[in-house]
């Protein structure tokens, strides 16, 4: 099958292994002369971001490179990230990596010409309108994993790094001019990265079909995005230099990304304070949550589920799909509980307090209380 093609929903998208080529053009259609590629520590010093750095040097496009990104980026990897990109002359963003680098390559993009802290522009009610919309700079994003979809989205979630709280950051704007998924990219994650960042491409698709809102595409995608990773993760894992593979989970990642605009739920209200707190992975996080999750939201998405399994070639409906859930993590060596990951059950309440806060709250199809979030979190650590 000849996995290229070129894509105009949600942006302009150039898929296909081997179009890291083209990120020269892509600079060109989104005006960017002079880009600052944000990537996190990780990946800075590895072959490909390198080579990416070789191919803009010979454009004429310099090597400007900001990569003191945390796995949770927060507001001071932005202020140094800002001040890197103004010091620099630069002109727009190319946002390279996983969520963290993407995530924060975005934001610098936003701040970098805002006056007011970036979190006055928190996804709380219509925020977005306090920013000036024309100073905001061009972004072009590489993912190198295949999980956030951040590539896809008009957001970035950013670490509050006094109060450990996750904010998600939006503008309409801060969506990619121009997004390049090389599957190529991707070839090097190691195992454990594979796993977590395709099952937060699930997490995604999972959440978005579950959410009471009405949104059809959404749940077209959801559902054939939840396909994809099913058929196509354990292949990747298995052989990372599988392209085929690698390229239809890059696809799934999108996919997840674009659907979840119908809402998330639980698994994201858990995992994102627990990320912020405990500084876990957060794509590995959302898997072990998801279970409990299934479990609390059946009496409401039994149905729906029911013929979900039946798409993805699983028996027994919606209780087929939940034990195909825990085989699936178990198949790809995710630990059961969160205490395996560090997390203890000392800090329950204030994680509970914290998940309530937490805007995918509003996505889960079941009203999530105190009560109901404790013994989440009781079932999960």
């Amino acid at each position: 099958m000849n996995l290229v093609g070129n894509w105009s929903y949600p942006t302009a998208i150039k898929f296909g292994a081997g179009r890291i080529a083209e990120l020269p053009a892509a600079c060109a259609q989104a005006g960017i002369k002079r880009p600052l590629l944000v990537t996190d520590k990780g990946l800075a010093g590895l072959p490909i971001t390198q080579s990416t750095l070789d191919l803009m040097e010979a454009a004429g496009l310099g090597r400007g490179l900001f990569a003191d990104v945390d796995p949770n980026p927060n507001e001071k990897n932005l202020e140094a990230g800002v001040a890197a990109y103004k010091a620099g002359g630069h002109d727009g963003v190319i946002a390279f990596g996983g969520g963290s680098g993407l995530d924060l390559g975005k934001m610098v993009a936003f701040m970098a010409g805002q006056t007011r802290p970036v979190w006055d522009f928190e996804d709380v009610g219509d925020w977005w309108t306090r920013a000036d919309a024309d100073v905001i700079a061009p972004i072009i994003a590489v993912p190198t994993t295949a999980g956030t979809g951040s590539e896809v989205g008009r957001a970035s979630v950013i670490t509050n790094s006094e109060t450990h709280v996750k904010k998600i950051i939006f503008h309409p704007k801060v969506l990619p001019t121009v997004v390049i998924c090389d599957p190529e990219l991707t070839v090097g994650m190691p195992k454990f990265i594979t796993a977590g960042t395709g099952l937060d491409a699930f997490a995604h698709c999972v959440e978005a079909f579950s959410s009471p809102f009405y949104h059809p595409m959404s749940q077209g995608i959801a559902l054939e995005g939840m396909r994809l990773v099913k058929d196509y993760l354990p292949r990747a894992y298995a052989d990372g230099s599988d392209i085929e593979a690698r390229a239809n989970m890059m696809s799934a990642a999108a996919m997840g990304a674009t659907a979840f605009q119908k809402g998330l739920g639980a698994i994201h209200a858990l995992s994102h304070p627990i990320g912020a707190v405990y500084n876990t992975h957060h794509g590995t996080t959302n898997a072990v949550c998801m279970p409990a999750v299934l479990e609390l939201n059946a009496p409401e998405i039994a149905d729906r589920f029911d013929m979900a399994a039946a798409y993805l070639g699983i028996s027994g409906g919606f209780d087929g799909f939940r034990a195909f859930v825990q085989e699936f993590n178990d198949s790809l060596a995710i630990p059961r509980k969160l205490s395996e990951m560090g997390v203890g059950t000392d800090r329950i309440d204030e994680l509970t307090a914290m998940a309530l806060e937490d805007p995918s709250c509003g996505g889960n199809p079941v009203t999530l209380t105190e009560e109901n979030v404790t013994e989440l979190f009781k079932a999960v650590i």
